[in-house]
């Protein structure tokens, strides 16, 4: 199988439970919630998406022929960002990083040492043997992976609210706030439902503030 990978590149995770961890970032091309063409906005699924995902012109990105070709590339991006220590931490997101992700690749990763987590909007039945998976659902499509490590929800969405989302199994439930020009009121709206419902705690999108990707 081949994949195509918008971009790949090594920095801080900037957002979630694990904010704060160098990581290689790869970032798959193609969404199922929306095409990436501004044209499309309007009427896609996810309308707020703020990532380019289109193609495999980014840095580091490419089209990869086979698991082991891109599990290298990403293995190297790593060893030449620091100095060796810690264990690789491998973040794969998107677009939509589980219409691609197979287990042929996750075994790949995990064979150079890749501790894998995995951003999805979970919409797509995640394969086995993922060690953290963090699930961002979107108003308007169907939850199916309802377990994971990680529920991160972007706050407000029209229709979804975080009371309504249906039952699942996951470890930290977390709230972020909506970018946009209304972030500031977004943010003071989460903060507030996380101190009413202490079940959630409130992501940041540091990367933003550092100025980072």
């Amino acid at each position: 199988m081949s994949y195509s990978v918008k971009e790949a590149f090594y920095t801080l995770q900037g957002e979630g439970r694990q904010s704060g961890r160098p990581a290689v970032f790869c970032r798959f091309a193609g969404c199922n919630l929306w095409s990436g063409r501004e044209e499309d906005r309007a009427e896609a699924i996810c309308r707020f998406c703020d990532t380019d995902f289109r193609g495999t012109d980014g840095e580091g990105g490419g089209r990869f022929e086979g698991a082991e070709e891109l599990a290298g590339h990403l293995r190297g991006l790593w060893d030449s960002g620091g100095d060796g220590g810690g264990r690789p931490f491998l973040v794969l997101t998107g677009g939509e990083p589980l219409l691609q992700l197979d287990e042929a690749l996750l075994q790949a990763l995990h064979a150079k040492g890749f501790e894998v987590a995995v951003e999805s909007n979970g919409t797509l039945p995640a394969p086995p043997g993922i060690d953290w998976l963090c699930i961002s659902p979107k108003a308007g499509a169907p939850l199916i992976q309802r377990r994971g490590q990680e529920l991160k929800l972007v706050y407000p969405q029209e229709d979804l609210l975080p009371e309504d989302l249906p039952a699942g199994d996951f470890l930290y439930y977390s709230l972020q706030p909506m970018d946009g020009p209304r972030r500031k009121e977004n943010t003071a709206a989460a903060l507030a439902y996380c101190l009413r419902h202490p079940r959630w705690s409130l992501s940041l999108q540091s990367h933003k503030e550092l100025g980072i990707r």
